[in-house]
């Protein structure tokens, strides 16, 4: 018979006080978070919340041309669906399962109960939100004035703290529409990086080999990011 799936692999889940923590598990549903699958389209209206564990979600802008650029990532640090519990029930932004993985998830109306007791959830919520909107506005200043290849150094590490692996499976066309820029673009930084020695890269298969020469090669935005997660979270980031 299998076992259930931990849910304290995440860590905004596994930072509930005891009493929180016997409320919400039996409201917790596991499901598989499959690369691709979109949990939430730009407008719509929102049923769940998501907890990852071994999966990681990207946050995208969409235009109206169809063109994308990633403003956030979420793994086992935190939680999909922030409007639902700010009042917005909708959001501009396309939620889509960057890294094949696990995760819960929770329905709407039972957080947003939760987030109105106003005691450890209300506080343990907004704390994550502010170091999202964090990441978020490191993402844009990143974007604008900082080189690619610093660019994909940060997106790298980003996915590494959430992943138990060294591994990302990712295209080169996923990466450049995640970080808005062309494919070629991102063929190069990869290959620069490759020459390196920081990564091997493959077909579909990022393998990171050097994190310490990555952390030196990228901008400060990486580490401003990663101690406004420290500073907020009680557990941080994972390792």
């Amino acid at each position: 018979m299998a076992t259930r799936p931990d849910p304290r692999k995440n860590l905004l889940l596994a930072a509930l006080p005891a009493e929180e923590w016997a409320r919400w598990i039996s409201a917790l549903e596991p499901v598989e978070m499959p690369l691709g699958e979109v949990l939430y389209e730009s407008g719509m209206a929102m049923t769940h919340v998501y907890f990852p564990t071994t999966s990681i979600v990207s946050l995208l802008y969409v235009m109206e041309d169809g063109a994308s650029a990633e403003i956030a990532v979420v793994g086992n640090e935190g939680i999909v669906g922030i409007s639902l519990f700010m009042g917005g029930e909708t959001t501009p932004s396309r939620a889509v399962v960057q890294s094949v993985g696990e995760g819960f998830r929770m329905r709407g109306h039972l957080l947003k109960d939760e987030f109105n007791r106003s005691g450890p959830v209300l506080h343990l919520l907004l704390r994550y939100t502010q170091a999202l909107i964090t990441q978020m506005a490191q993402t844009a200043v990143c974007n604008r004035h900082h080189s690619l290849d610093q660019q994909l150094c940060r997106w790298l590490l980003l996915s590494l703290d959430r992943l138990q692996s060294s591994e990302l499976v990712m295209t080169q066309e996923l990466i450049a529409n995640m970080l808005g820029v062309r494919r070629e673009g991102v063929t190069e930084a990869a290959a620069n990086l490759q020459r390196a020695g920081l990564i091997t890269y493959r077909r579909g298969h990022i393998t990171v080999v050097d994190r310490k020469g990555l952390e030196q090669r990228t901008c400060e935005c990486y580490s401003v990011v990663r101690k406004e997660y420290e500073r907020l979270l009680p557990l941080g980031t994972a390792q």
